[in-house]
């Protein structure tokens, strides 16, 4: 028994799974998911409304890839889509003070994605004038999620699945190199691009095992409030999942690849 106990520890150790833990309680990694959840819910959803409101193809826009996204089908999905479907005047009924607003708060949602990778790669915070490059990534992020959306409808079966994962893979695998101002290299940031579309994979299949009965419930017993509660614990999950993904992508360079810190 001891060197059984003795070889896993040794196991352990050599894995440098602790290192791991420790860093993702230093950069705080579920406070990050949670505060990604709310500014995803209060900045980001609004202007994806506005922008599948305004889809010319008509795909089914934001709230058919939110269902799509969760895992979700029949009463649940129902239920996500009638909350989330924009009301047939969204786009008259949005001022230009409130399209400014949009555009000004999601962009502090990428400045937040921003500062969570330079504190996983131990970088300093970028200087404020570069703000361009959170409102790039903001448009990037839309267009990309709009093709996921498109994609929903389009394709099917493997081929679908092919080009969402390739298409997730690029844009996690980019977005982290842009935000971080080209610091660090394009093969340290793959794992971490990986790692992110491992765990939106398995946060789907979660999503459809505990999170699909949990919304038919919670629309049953709290109306709307209960479905946004689930949403809101659903975007906690890919909150965790775009900063554990890279901060596990961080890890495997600097303990398994390079085998020094990165």
């Amino acid at each position: 028994m001891r060197r059984v106990l003795l070889a896993a520890y040794r196991g352990w150790d050599r894995l440098k799974a602790y290192e791991l833990i420790r860093r993702g309680r230093d950069i705080e990694l579920m406070h990050r998911a949670l505060g990604f959840a709310t500014l995803s819910l209060v900045t980001l959803a609004p202007l994806l409304i506005v922008v599948a409101a305004a889809d010319p193809l008509g795909g089914g826009g934001f709230a058919s890839w939110l269902a799509d996204g969760m895992g979700l089908s029949g009463r649940s999905a129902h239920a996500v889509t009638d909350i989330t479907t924009p009301p047939p005047r969204v786009l008259s009924t949005t001022s230009v003070w409130g399209g400014v607003l949009l555009a000004v708060f999601g962009v502090a949602f990428g400045g937040s994605v921003q500062n969570g990778y330079e504190r996983i790669w131990n970088l300093p915070p970028g200087p404020w004038h570069r703000v361009w490059r959170q409102a790039t990534w903001l448009l990037v992020l839309t267009a990309y999620l709009y093709q996921e959306a498109q994609n929903h409808t389009a394709l099917h079966g493997w081929p679908r699945v092919t080009v969402s994962l390739a298409t997730g893979a690029l844009f996690f695998w980019w977005g982290q190199h842009f935000l971080l101002g080209g610091h660090i290299r394009w093969r340290d940031l793959l794992p971490g691009a990986i790692a992110t579309m491992a765990g939106l994979v398995g946060l789907r299949v979660f999503s459809s095992l505990v999170f699909m009965p949990l919304i038919v419930t919670n629309a049953v017993s709290y109306g709307a409030v209960g479905v946004v509660l689930i949403i809101e614990s659903w975007l906690t999950g890919v909150g965790f999942v775009v900063y554990g993904g890279a901060l596990f992508g961080r890890w495997i360079c600097a303990h398994h690849v390079h085998r020094k810190p990165v």
